[in-house]
């Protein structure tokens, strides 16, 4: 099964954030007008399918080598040991991919109809002046134009 079509812990809070079942919404990041959140939050998603997963199969482990029908002579602390450290690696990545997914679906907007962008309207008295009238340009004497040749 591929990762876009296994469960996680976080197809609620996707499917909240971006309006639409995680099937439709790995279709639409493959579109041209996809979103880079979108694609941001798919991948992490794909991220915390994985670590989900491989908690899922170390609980698994754990639990099958502390059967209470198998003889103790088959139990080991250094396989449990080594089982407990494969766990919280898997469980520190679980935690720190729905930290950054948690963190991408806050940032973003609430879903709906986008918000009108208005124009901000001064309401300002405008000062109009009126500029004096020209004074008629100064006559030409034949007296400064005498000395020209």
């Amino acid at each position: 099964m591929s990762v876009t079509e296994r469960p996680s812990s976080q197809h609620p809070a996707l499917e909240a954030a971006f309006g639409a079942p995680v099937h439709q919404l790995y279709a639409t990041a493959t579109g041209p007008g996809a979103s880079a959140a979108l694609r941001r939050a798919l991948e992490l998603r794909s991220f915390l399918v994985v670590a989900e997963e491989q908690v899922a199969w170390v609980r698994d482990r754990v639990h099958a080598a502390t059967d209470p029908g198998l003889h103790q002579d088959t139990l080991s602390a250094d396989v449990l040991r080594r089982e407990a450290e494969w766990l919280q690696a898997a469980v520190e990545a679980r935690a720190g991919y729905r930290t950054a997914l948690d963190s991408l679906l806050r940032a973003m907007p609430q879903p709906g109809p986008a918000a009108e962008v208005k124009k901000v309207q001064f309401n300002q008295p405008r000062i109009i002046m009126a500029l004096p009238p020209a004074a008629p340009a100064p006559a030409r004497s034949d007296e400064a134009t005498a000395g020209r040749p």
